[in-house]
């Protein structure tokens, strides 16, 4: 570890939470329906759908939007890859899709997981990239965030179980936030050395005299919204390792803001939502808490490196000049231990998924709290809405908990919390884990599922259980040691990103219509603050303790047997 490397990661932590604020009143004022400068372009919009965007729909007809709309989105996408190989803007004659990966990119984009099992320069034609693959980027982006703001809305107010118009939420979330804010990263990744072209790829001779393809393509604008929209498919099978999708220390950094931005400034939107920005700071700082611990143990594990190479008089310092001694296996140079540990845990914070580094080789702790920080939920941050109204769970449960011990009826926010409320809130923390564990389970004593890892014994294990783990946590980073391309796992994934998106989806939905059925009341001396230092802590430990009753088993039995093992001289 190096002085260097802790204040890239201070630097990075503080512009963050100097945006929160400002970032947050930008969000609250699109959603509230104060930006409007293209009336006419909305307005054209909705008539074209045939609805109406002032409809306060109810919250099973919310509800019922979103699943129509993400049906019908991924059925044309399914479609349109099957056909790729007869549509325009194709100049490597890419053939259509394989049924079963059409049907997993499918359902990856329309998820907001962006799970590739594919190399993307080989597989997805141009055409395929820009109507199919970025159209979902953005609108499932504004599917999330406007689950979020329809929950912030029921828990605010007596609403009738009524949440807002889905069909508003959807064409303001994209029409007056992810285009402009990725309209003017685009831009700024272009003037930094990432590609935007329609050309033809490049076949160029090399100095040896061999001849090698270079792909071409719409690249900063991919990249962009991959980011802005926590989506996280490269447009390159290398994703952000490839230096044209991320060129520069300076394109690493601003890629990691743009992926946080708006989750951390959807906390403080919710603050205004319900008229209490200090509980909104502390969600904050329980999110905070859970981040910077995540990235201290990543960068210091990777820092530490494998003993096996120290014991062996392995030199990486020696090796790669300029670098401190760590684990630099799977690594780009130019972004080096501290770079790509703190990537590694900003995107699996957030349920984004791009990469800048491998993690399959990182060390098993390195490789635990990127695997971790999917499993408590992707609540560090977490993707743009998924992340706020996953952690509004918890903060449900963690009220009643505090209810509980104190003897008291359990309320949130003047709102008594009662076993619908409770029961929606555990529907959601329970299926999460029963997809990962099971689909884990099924392809670790099947033939099909255990011939596609890359390594045995615990290592074997951990590829297995993070590819599920992305997959139902619609992350869609890869440990990249599993070769996810066959009938098996391609239709398993898929299924995995379904439930993991709509069977979460559907509960916070109807906890924000009970919400919204239960009138306020005012609150007392004796109901629980949740805007204190206590109550930080508390939720702090109600999201640990949860995910350790849930996951230690398993990881028990991946990376944590495995950095054991690696210590007492054993390799996988």
């Amino acid at each position: 570890m190096t002085i260097n490397g802790w204040l890239q990661i201070a630097l990075f932590c503080a512009v963050i939470l100097a945006l929160a604020a400002p970032v947050g009143g930008w969000l609250h004022a699109v959603y509230q329906g104060r930006r409007r400068w293209l009336g006419p372009v909305e307005s054209a919009i909705y008539r074209t759908l045939g609805v109406d965007p002032d409809e306060d729909q109810h919250w099973t007809r919310y509800a019922a939007s979103v699943l129509v709309f993400s049906a019908v989105s991924m059925l044309a996408t399914y479609a349109a890859l099957r056909l790729q190989g007869l549509l325009p803007l194709n100049p490597a004659a890419l053939p259509g899709v394989a049924d079963r990966q059409a049907f997993e990119t499918a359902s990856a984009f329309t998820t907001n997981t962006n799970w590739q099992s594919y190399s993307g320069e080989s597989t997805m034609s141009y055409f395929s990239q820009m109507t199919q693959l970025a159209f979902h980027n953005f609108v499932s982006a504004a599917v999330g965030m406007g689950v979020a703001f329809a929950l912030a809305r029921g828990i605010a107010a007596r609403s009738g179980g009524r949440l807002g118009s889905f069909w508003a939420d959807l064409v303001r979330g994209t029409l007056y936030l992810f285009l402009p804010l990725c309209i003017v990263l685009a831009l700024v990744l272009v003037s930094r050395g990432v590609i935007q072209n329609l050309k033809p790829y490049e076949i160029v001779t090399t100095v040896e005299g061999a001849r090698q393809t270079i792909a071409m393509g719409p690249v900063a604008s991919q990249e962009a919204i991959k980011q802005i929209g926590t989506n996280g498919g490269g447009f390159f099978n290398a994703n952000s390792a490839h230096p044209f999708e991320n060129p520069t220390p300076f394109t690493n950094l601003l890629s990691m803001l743009a992926i946080l931005l708006i989750p951390a400034g959807l906390v403080n939107a919710y603050g205004r939502v319900i008229g209490r920005p200090r509980h909104a700071w502390a969600i904050l700082a329980a999110m905070g808490i859970l981040f910077v611990a995540g990235t201290a143990v990543t960068y210091a594990a990777e820092a530490a490196g494998n003993p096996i190479h120290a014991a062996r008089g392995i030199d990486v310092a020696g090796i790669l000049p300029g670098h401190a001694a760590g684990n630099m296996e799977g690594k780009e140079t130019r972004f080096g231990v501290a770079g790509s540990a703190l990537y590694a845990a900003v995107t699996t914070a957030a349920s984004c998924g791009a990469v800048n580094a491998m993690h399959d080789s990182f060390t098993p702790l390195g490789g635990l709290i990127p695997m971790v920080n999917m499993q408590l939920g992707e609540i560090v941050f977490g993707g743009v809405g998924a992340g706020l109204y996953g952690m509004l769970v918890f903060v449900v449960l963690t009220v009643f908990l505090a209810g509980l011990m104190v003897g008291r009826t359990p309320e949130y926010l003047g709102k008594r919390l009662g076993s619908r409320e409770v029961r929606m809130a555990m529907l959601y923390i329970l299926a999460f884990p029963a997809v990962v564990l099971l689909m884990t389970a099924l392809a670790s004593v099947t033939e099909s599922g255990l011939s596609a890892r890359a390594n045995t014994g615990p290592h074997g294990l951990s590829e297995i259980l993070y590819a599920f783990t992305s997959a139902a946590a619609n992350n869609g980073s890869a440990f990249a040691g599993l070769s996810g391309g066959s009938v098996f796992y391609n239709t398993l994934l898929g299924m995995a990103m379904l439930l993991g998106r709509f069977a979460l989806i559907v509960p916070v939905l109807a906890l924000g219509g009970f919400m919204g059925e239960r009138g306020a009341s005012p609150e007392t001396a004796g109901s629980f603050p949740v805007d204190t230092p206590l109550f930080v802590g508390l939720l702090v430990s109600v999201v640990l303790i949860v995910g350790a009753l849930t996951w230690f088993p398993v990881l028990a039995l991946g990376p944590l047997a495995e950095h054991f093992l690696m210590n007492a001289g054993r390799m996988f």
